[in-house]
């Protein structure tokens, strides 16, 4: 199986492997050759897979999609980090992409804030 992962700059990983372990909104799960194809909306977490000669890998990665098609496994996602220390990995995870989703939960607001006003604004006209 060939597992991408796909950042909007640059592709992070390209790497036959022989099991992929992710974690979804309803929880992880695995994907393994010969399963079928599948896609799933991917939570802040550690995505996990071996390797073609037999190495566990990991991978910090934000929300994204995961679609497995074929032999093929795509995951799209806005930040990604590698590392070999999961302790390290939780960290970044913990710190950057959580702390990103409240930041863009906060700038949503703001803005929703700002087209109310804007709306009410415009009805006093």
């Amino acid at each position: 199986m060939i597992l991408k992962v796909l950042l909007p700059k640059q592709v992070l990983l390209h790497e036959q492997v022989r099991k992929v372990v992710a974690e979804g909104q309803n929880g992880s799960f695995c994907l393994l050759p010969r399963h079928v194809d599948f896609v799933s909306a991917l939570v802040p977490g550690l995505l996990a897979y071996e390797t073609a000669v037999g190495q566990e890998a990991f991978l910090a990665i934000d929300e994204g999609i995961l679609v497995k098609c074929g032999a093929e496994v795509l995951v799209s996602t806005r930040n990604a980090a590698q590392g070999a220390d999961l302790g390290q990995l939780q960290v970044v995870i913990r710190e950057q992409f959580v702390e990103l989703d409240e930041r863009e939960k906060q700038t949503r607001s703001a803005l929703a804030k700002i087209e109310m006003d804007f709306v009410r604004r415009f009805m006093e006209l």
